[in-house]
């Protein structure tokens, strides 16, 4: 890092990854509420599929009567049922996306406790790019540059 970094203190960086904790903690609220809109919807799906799985229950052993249109029915269900299975794969993907903020979150909110212990801004600044490398933190962060993005660059440049 440049020389005007030496004047980065502890506290910047304890205040620096409760920030990166907020922010991922309002990821986690975001796609938490996604998620549970998603399970609603599977819910009411899924008891429509079962309202109209009942209404073939009182066909004789899946035949189909000529004239019925209870094969085009069972078509539309077996489309539901891919799409539900489709979405549930995507609330699982959201399920574990979650996790993922929520463990880095904790992750940093504990790294900003155990930086009341660091020597100085350099011992913390150390601290916090190991802590970003070893959890790939800026693939979090789309859109916020972090400090080892910020030390990546200026070393290359």
């Amino acid at each position: 890092m440049a020389e005007g970094d030496a004047e980065l203190t502890t506290g910047e960086f304890v205040e620096y990854c409760e920030t990166q904790a907020r922010l991922l903690w309002g990821q986690v609220e975001t796609i938490e509420a996604e998620l549970d809109d998603l399970l609603a919807e599977l819910d009411a799906e899924m008891a429509d599929l079962r309202a109209r799985l009942g209404e073939h229950t009182d066909t004789v052993e899946g035949t189909v009567t000529p004239g019925s249109d209870d094969g085009a029915d069972l078509d539309a269900i077996e489309e539901i049922e891919a799409d539900l299975e489709e979405r549930q794969t995507v609330a699982a993907a959201k399920q574990t996306r979650m996790s993922a903020f929520r463990d880095l979150a904790v992750g940093y909110t504990e790294l900003a406790t155990d930086l009341s212990d660091a020597a100085d801004g350099r011992a913390a600044l150390k601290r916090v790019l190991e802590f970003e490398q070893e959890r790939d933190a800026p693939a979090y962060f789309p859109d916020r540059q972090t400090v080892l993005e910020a030390a990546a660059s200026e070393d290359s440049g």
